[in-house]
């Protein structure tokens, strides 16, 4: 394990995602390679009566290689009311939801953000503050396809890739709301732990 981790932008990223924050010294978030559809970092996924539910923050028409920092998001619907009430049916009987609404909920209400990455980072900062999670990172300034002394999970942590392909991910059981009718679900959105097990989501956060 080197001191450095390299992440892509999330979207109310996962466990894994928040883990890896966690766990090194030193994060950088990549804003320039080519934008990847259908992973973390525009959508997520929470937990609903019906097993999982995922979150798609739709975008603007863009060019197949266009980079991260230059995706902007759309907003021909209004799917912050719909992320905002999917959360709200979710978790509203979850022991923290009504903890952290006010939190949250601005996010929904009043941000229109025009560029992806400042939406993410703007929401991550509030994560982050909320899990009273202290980590140091930065922003890549240029693409590399590799990085020489630091993790590269840019990749790994995504729905297309199975947790099994990171060993040192750990998935610690908590109590989810509608668990007693699908069972637990690992490494869903890190508002999943926040939501079920406020004060204490960290201890299933850190590795």
């Amino acid at each position: 394990m080197n001191n450095t981790v390299l992440l892509s932008t999330a979207y109310l990223g996962p466990i894994q995602y928040f883990q890896k924050l966690a766990a090194y010294p030193n994060t950088i978030i990549e804003h320039h390679e080519h934008f990847v559809k259908q992973t973390y970092r525009s959508r997520c996924d929470i937990y609903s009566p019906n097993g999982i539910l995922t979150l798609s923050i739709p975008l603007e028409k863009r060019n197949k290689r266009q980079a991260t920092n230059e995706v902007k998001i759309s907003y021909e619907y209004d799917w912050q009311k719909l992320h905002w009430r999917s959360l709200e049916s979710c978790y509203r009987r979850s022991p923290f939801f009504e903890y952290f609404e006010d939190d949250l909920r601005p996010f929904y209400e009043e941000r229109k953000e025009t560029f992806l990455i400042d939406f993410n980072e703007a929401i991550q900062q509030g994560i982050l503050s909320l899990l009273k999670l202290k980590t140091e990172y930065s922003f890549s300034t240029e693409f590399h396809k590799t990085y020489e002394g630091a993790d590269d999970f840019r990749t790994l942590i995504s729905p297309k890739e199975s947790t099994l392909s990171d060993p040192a991910f750990v998935s610690k059981p908590y109590n989810q709301v509608f668990e007693p009718r699908h069972g637990f679900i690992p490494n869903l959105s890190v508002v999943d732990v926040l939501f079920n097990e406020g004060s204490r989501a960290m201890d299933s956060i850190s590795a």
